[in-house]
């Protein structure tokens, strides 16, 4: 009851003649919703009486919730599709792929049907299609994408040997209703460059007429090269260790073996190996090992490389330091430009199940989807749980909240690669070899005005002078002009500081880093100007957009750097920007092409 309406009866008055009621907490609270309770029912029946409100106007008889409506027939397909595989929410890229591979995009409707399977909302389902360069999501109206695409590498090696004029020639003479030419970053094949992905055939030294002829051929599947089975493996003594260990093993030894060697994370951050397995294991269990196979950096090649010929070293080593930590399942997560090695890794992954020597499922391979941001250990740990590859903010390390927010030890494939050569011969492969003050082995990825591009396993210590002579010197017409020590984030070197050591903590001093030791070599006829905007270019384009320095910074960076004089206080003031308030190393290194540009080559910008 209100003071203005001490007779009950009055509410029903006041009600059906639609005046405001003002609701005064005081009196019987029961009696007073008995009273609007009958008032209600009142008022309906009046409304009833004529042609109301619910029989007329917009939007009478909706028959459906708001939104896409789920398509009986695309349903259907994504069931099929999916068979019998899980639909739990980390499987969604991977089911994602499934479509875009039997129907060459993501269509609105299959992408609602996927998400009405997995039991998500169609906000998950579309900012996940969406974020991925090999994804192509199709909103209702618009024209789905050609069947066949090309890609074509636009990397700093494969622009030195010619990829624009390539891809203006592809533009020109391929039917575009019929054939799709698309930009693309570094495809992990810079020794052959330039080189470009038809379907999922990549061709090397590629030309128009090659592309003609495979066009010609349908030849648009990957090509297996030859490489060491499980049988040859286990022949030559492979997988003898790993069960030794399991049976009469001791993690700890085993960990003081690998920080004996000197064995460092070859994917670019150089932590001791060994001391990761301690940090995991600190943590309660259950606990998960990742092998970091996104290898995206501009200029690398070193990890297709082993797993194209010996993907056996890089398995054991898995499995060895998944012992020594008590993982409970490993994930392999395998960059999507890279579709030979994950052929060669579902066939071997299933040996090693067929042999017994791991459980069905043990090895979980995801496949990536084109991001070099998943290079990132936290972003590849989001995409792995079928997120968007956004990196964390840490603390917490990876060490104590990982993949479903368990501990999770990540190791990148060349350093489980000698992971299990350490374990088989002993520390001394790697503490053996010394140069300039430096021990160990490197995998060096040499490309650009070499005369043989490829993958040089030399000393630690070795300079960049020993890298050209290793690769054959350089190309015939070039004269060494500058070098990219370990891919763009480490920028541009000047020929006159040829005597550094190419390893860790050697270039620190000078303003970059080793990296992955991604090496691209510039002769004199190449402009130091438009390799240091090649690398921009890539960064604006792979930046995940999550902090605003990354985001805007490479963007506004690109611009200024196209100016006919750079404004160098400008570019120094952003650089600094965003060095210092970028989230992960993407943001924070994409500066060093800049920064060293103007140190080492100003009269060139």
């Amino acid at each position: 009851r209100s003071r203005r309406f001490p007779d009950p009866t009055s509410w029903r008055k006041s009600y059906a003649k639609g005046q405001k009621l003002s609701i005064v907490g005081r009196g019987n609270l029961s009696e007073s919703r008995q009273v609007l309770c009958a008032a209600d029912k009142e008022n309906d029946m009046a409304l009833d009486d004529g042609k109301g409100v619910w029989k007329s106007g917009r939007g009478k008889g909706r028959k459906t919730p708001k939104g896409r409506q789920l398509d009986d027939a695309a349903w259907a397909e994504v069931r099929a599709l999916l068979g019998d595989r899980p639909r739990s929410r980390d499987l969604l890229i991977e089911h994602l792929h499934l479509i875009q591979d039997a129907h060459g995009h993501l269509s609105a409707p299959h992408l609602r049907a996927l998400a009405e399977e997995m039991r998500l909302s169609m906000a998950e389902v579309w900012e996940v299609a969406t974020f991925y360069a090999h994804f192509d999501p199709v909103r209702e109206g618009e024209v789905s994408p050609p069947d066949l695409t090309i890609r074509v590498c636009e990397s700093l090696s494969c622009e030195l040997a010619g990829s624009e004029q390539l891809i203006a020639a592809l533009e020109a003479g391929m039917d575009p209703a019929k054939v799709r030419v698309l930009r693309a970053p570094c495809m992990g094949h810079c020794d052959t460059a330039p080189v470009l992905e038809i379907g999922h055939h990549h061709i090397d030294h590629a030309t128009p007429e090659k592309v003609e002829a495979a066009i010609a051929a349908s030849d648009t599947h990957a090509h297996i090269p030859a490489y060491e089975t499980l049988a040859a493996y286990r022949a030559a003594g492979g997988y003898a260790k790993l069960l030794d260990l399991r049976v009469n093993g001791d993690w700890e030894k085993v960990q003081e073996t690998i920080l004996a060697s000197g064995l460092r994370g070859l994917g670019g951050a150089g932590f001791p190996s060994g001391r990761k397995w301690g940090f995991v294991r600190a943590n309660a269990g259950p606990r998960y090992l990742a092998v970091n196979g996104d290898e995206g950096e501009p200029g690398t090649f070193k990890d297709r490389f082993y797993l194209e010929r010996t993907p056996h070293l890089m398995l054991e080593g898995m499995l060895i330091a998944a012992w020594a930590v008590e993982a409970d399942k490993c994930f392999i997560y395998m960059r999507d430009e890279y579709p030979a090695v994950l052929h060669i890794l579902r066939a071997e992954i299933a040996a090693l199940e067929a042999a017994g020597l791991v459980g069905p499922g043990y090895i979980d391979l995801r496949r990536g989807a084109g991001a070099y941001i998943c290079g990132e250990e936290s972003a590849m740990i989001e995409s792995i749980e079928g997120k968007r590859g956004i990196p964390r903010q840490r603390p917490p390390y990876v060490a104590q909240v990982g993949i479903f927010d368990r501990p999770t030890l990540v190791h990148n494939v060349e350093t489980l690669h000698w992971v299990a050569r350490i374990c088989r011969e002993g520390p001394e492969i790697l503490s053996s070899t010394e140069k300039n003050g430096r021990k160990g082995l490197r995998s060096y990825s040499v490309s650009g005005r070499v005369a043989k591009p490829g993958v040089y396993l030399l000393p630690a210590g070795s300079t960049i002078t020993d890298i050209i002579t290793a690769a054959g010197g350089m190309a015939e017409g070039h004269d060494f002009k500058a070098y990219q020590p370990g891919g763009p984030s480490s920028g541009l070197l000047p020929a006159s500081m040829s005597d550094i050591p190419l390893d860790f903590d050697t270039l620190q001093p000078h303003g970059t880093f080793i990296g992955s030791a991604a090496v691209v070599v510039l002769g004199h006829k190449d402009s130091i100007r438009d390799a240091a905007l090649n690398m921009l270019r890539f960064f604006e384009s792979e930046s995940c957009g999550q902090c605003t320095p990354c985001r805007v910074g490479c963007e506004k960076a690109v611009k200024l750097m196209q100016a006919p004089k750079w404004d160098a206080d400008l570019l120094g003031d952003l650089c600094t920007v965003m060095t210092d308030a970028s989230i992960c190393g993407l943001g924070q290194a994409a500066p060093n092409p800049i920064k060293l540009t103007l140190k080492h080559f100003p009269d060139e910008v």
